[in-house]
């Protein structure tokens, strides 16, 4: 199986060329290794109902893997809680970590097809940042995605997306994910 290695994703090349050294002049780095970079998005699906209809994990995971291109692993519970009826290893939720050009791939399929879809938007939380230089951005509706097939959907998923960046302060981390065409709002 042969891959094309030539192809690069547009955010990816927007970085390179543009965003590098666009840090280095605003934030004075000296070493264009100093700018700061998105290192991975973990992508992250609630999958409640699975208590009962083990079917419904399998829809979550398959409109999951449509949306990142990459197949979710399935996370299970580790410990049982009898509250919520929750016996230990019961599949619960579902997860994928994108790297590299798939990762580049997803988050210009987030900032330009579904972000926009997104009811009453106005821009992304500027106070979601952990103090660390990651981004946490919760969707309640899997819907916004132009892949996910709406008549084919039995219900309405959420999903956390965390943006891992090499950032050490959450202001080198705005500035980067902003560079790159997050629509995070001015405080």
């Amino acid at each position: 199986m042969t891959q094309n290695n030539s192809y690069i994703p547009r955010l990816k090349q927007l970085y390179k060329t543009k965003i590098v050294p666009e840090m280095m002049k605003k934030m004075k780095y000296t070493n264009p290794h100093q700018v700061p970079k998105l290192e991975k998005i973990v992508i992250n699906m609630s999958v409640n109902e699975a208590k009962e209809n083990i079917k419904s994990l399998d829809n979550a995971m398959e409109e999951l893997a449509v949306i990142t291109g990459q197949k979710p692993m399935i996370c299970r519970a580790k410990k049982s809680i009898s509250n919520f009826k929750l016996k230990k290893g019961m599949p619960i939720g579902l997860k994928v970590t994108l790297r590299g050009n798939r990762m580049y791939e997803f988050l210009e399929k987030l900032i330009f097809a579904a972000l926009p879809k997104m009811r009453d938007f106005k821009g992304l939380n500027p106070n979601s940042f952990d103090g660390r230089g990651n981004y946490n951005l919760g969707i309640t509706e899997q819907y916004i995605f132009p892949e996910v097939n709406v008549e084919k959907s039995e219900r309405t998923r959420g999903m956390n997306i965390t943006f891992v960046t090499s950032a050490k302060t959450d202001k080198e981390a705005k500035q980067l994910l902003t560079l790159l065409g997050l629509p995070i709002r001015e405080q």
